[in-house]
């Protein structure tokens, strides 16, 4: 029994070792969301952060402000789930576990 609980501790400090360097990846992330097919961009960090804007001055109407309302909406989405796609933590950590 010794032999097995150790070497079930061993691939627990590794699997805590890989989620530290899946987390530590993730901050550096940084994924573009957009809209109105580019119309609207939202930079947004591994933390979900938004970290720039960049709207297309064709796209602001002053008769139609929850158009534009609509798209920053659509961008940060879009972002949210390029990020969700992105991280290790989507995937099915928890399978490569010997029981």
């Amino acid at each position: 029994m010794g032999s097995g609980f150790s070497k079930m501790k061993k691939q627990a400090r590794q699997l805590q070792d890989q989620l530290s360097k899946m987390q530590e990846e993730m901050k550096t992330l940084e994924v573009i969301g957009k809209a109105g097919n580019g119309l609207v961009e939202i930079t947004l960090n591994g933390d979900k952060e938004v970290i720039k804007v960049k709207i297309n001055p064709e796209c602001v109407d002053l008769e139609d402000i929850e158009g534009l309302e609509d798209l920053v909406a659509a961008a940060f989405q879009d972002g949210h789930k390029q990020l969700a796609d992105k991280s290790p933590m989507g995937s099915d950590l928890l399978g490569n576990l010997p029981f």
